[in-house]
């Protein structure tokens, strides 16, 4: 793996039930490849605790990441969201982020980044789309209501495209 310094790295974040490789990673990693840059996935499997996730995350930063661009789903968002606060991070790009969940509203994390895209399902019926509708009122985030479900898996291409504007947005110096 070549470790180029020259733009930030895509550092991507699976869900709860998926893994490193699922659909949207693999649609999403290909778009970033195609525009020219470099990506990790960090492999969460086995680890259900949120904070687990995240110290994981945060010890796998790499200098040659480059202030990254960092990319989660459901849990994996917010587990981005919230690693974001321990190293310089470019921008984040969230899909159906698990925040505001029962029992948890007051660990969902600030993002600290210099652009947000939030891209949600108006049909999710694991994280509701009005969790997403009020973090991003409350942190001025970009915010996209897809006609989908949780997993997104049926808009893939409306994803690549909203991708592929927020690293041509975002991922440049």
């Amino acid at each position: 793996m070549r470790k180029s310094t020259q733009q930030p790295w895509v550092i991507f974040s699976h869900g709860q039930e998926s893994g490193p490789v699922g659909t949207k990673i693999n649609a999403l990693a290909a778009v970033a490849s195609r525009l020219g840059f470099e990506w990790e996935s960090i492999d969460y499997r086995g680890i259900d605790d949120p904070a687990a996730r995240v110290q994981k995350l945060i010890e796998s930063h790499q200098p040659y990441w480059n202030e990254p661009i960092l990319v989660g789903s459901s849990l994996g968002a917010h587990v981005c969201t919230a690693a974001s606060a321990h190293f310089p991070t470019r921008s984040l790009f969230l899909m159906a982020p698990a925040f505001y969940m029962p029992g948890y509203e007051s660990l969902t994390p600030a993002p600290h980044a210099a652009g947000v895209t939030i891209v949600h399902g108006w049909w999710d019926e694991v994280v509701p789309v009005d969790h997403s509708i009020r973090y991003a009122r409350h942190h001025e985030c970009e915010c996209h209501l897809l006609r989908s479900d949780h997993r997104l898996n049926d808009r893939l291409s409306e994803l690549e495209v909203l991708f592929a504007h927020h690293l041509k947005t975002y991922g440049q110096r």
